[in-house]
């Protein structure tokens, strides 16, 4: 029988090996909130309060929770399709080696583009163009150039390269399409549709514009990251990840903040969705989004989701339908459709610093102890 006590033992015991100074897990399945746990505090250094419903950086988990999820929403109103090029909608690129990419091979990374370049170093750490006018925009088209600019390193859908720079593109993508700006768009499509607040991008400062969108969150519900030696201070409700807080903290492949139960809210749709049920997302696209995709790369990954490969992160007993992410910082999300299994990590891992790495023997751990425990009764 599932008891959280063993559950709350094992994140206990993480907390104890210094996996991370805290943390926030949440199962769901078939529809009902089993448990969520935490465990430990929100800082070792200095000693923080003990996590609640805290609010973590959730990293890349922005891809498919804010990005992917745009894009889907998007398909559906016939503003885009994964056939487009890139340049079609991004009209910077025309002309240029990855404005000829499409939305489809952004999303499985597949564009040509390089992983990661520190583009952050080409600006301040305000996030500012050294010599031009302030203005996040500035920055923004600035960071826009840059990948404009940056050589391909292989050909377009030849193999399979996991890149923060599509993610970019794409963020772009949404903000032209939607005619607002990342996290304005975010808000109005997916988190006030869905509930799941609390789920924003700057939660330290309300939003990246001059006009709040929202109450600015009390710091205290944030989980610091990391001692940032480019910022010179303890990251503490900016974003983690340098390109991103080089364009103001929203971009497509990171910025956003969340609690379990907020990734929850995005999650559930796309479940409900993969089952025909009702959803802001349509179950066929769904499908497809979270399918595997065939490809001389060879990946496992489907449109902006991955999907279990050995050894993943899922760990063993997760299906081969399930579909997942990971966030730099030490959160995960992983789905398993077939069980109706949802299972949401949240940590800090990064604090006070991101040379601890033990989150890799953790995570397909707690997902086996999760499915054993939750699954196979």
């Amino acid at each position: 029988m599932a008891t959280h006590r063993v559950i709350q033992a094992a994140l206990l015991s993480a907390v104890d090996d210094g996996v991370f100074p805290g943390a926030q897990l949440a199962v769901r399945l078939r529809g009902e909130l089993q448990c969520v746990i935490v465990a430990g505090q929100l800082s070792s250094e200095p000693p923080g309060l003990p996590v609640q419903p805290t609010i973590y950086d959730l990293a890349s988990l922005t891809k498919p929770l804010a990005t992917v999820t745009s894009v889907l929403l998007l398909i559906q109103r016939a503003k885009v399709s994964l056939g487009d090029s890139v340049q079609k909608i991004v009209t910077e690129l025309e002309g240029t080696p990855i404005g000829q990419a499409t939305v489809r091979e952004l999303l499985t990374h597949r564009s040509g583009l390089p992983g990661w370049r520190p583009l952050y170093e080409r600006l301040d750490a305000r996030g500012m163009v050294p010599g031009l006018p302030v203005g996040d925009q500035t920055a923004k088209q600035h960071v826009l150039k840059m990948i404009r600019d940056e050589p391909l390193i292989y050909v377009r859908g030849e193999r399979c390269v996991y890149s923060d720079l599509g993610f970019m593109l794409l963020g772009f993508l949404v903000e032209r399409l939607s005619g607002m700006v990342l996290d304005r768009w975010c808000e109005d499509a997916i988190v006030r549709p869905l509930r799941a607040d609390p789920m924003m991008f700057c939660p330290a400062t309300g939003g990246a514009q001059l006009d709040l969108i929202r109450p600015i969150v009390d710091i205290s519900r944030i989980a610091p990251t990391e001692q940032d030696e480019w910022r010179n201070r303890l990251l503490h409700g900016e974003v983690h990840d340098e390109n991103a807080a080089a364009m103001g903290g929203v971009a497509g492949h990171a910025g956003l903040f969340g609690t379990a139960e907020s990734v929850l809210a995005v999650s559930g749709a796309w479940l409900r969705g993969y089952h025909g049920r009702e959803s802001i997302l349509e179950g066929e696209l769904v499908r497809q989004f979270t399918t595997r995709q065939e490809s001389a790369a060879r990946s496992s990954w489907a449109l902006g989701w991955d999907t279990p490969s050995a050894p993943s992160s899922s760990g063993s007993c997760f299906s081969e339908q399930s579909f997942g992410h990971l966030g730099y910082t030490g959160t995960s999300l992983w789905i398993d459709p077939l069980c109706e299994l949802e299972v949401v990590l949240l940590s800090n891992r990064v604090h006070p610093s991101r040379r601890n790495e033990k989150i890799k023997v953790f995570r397909p751990w707690i997902h086996d102890l999760i499915y054993r425990e939750f699954v196979s009764v």
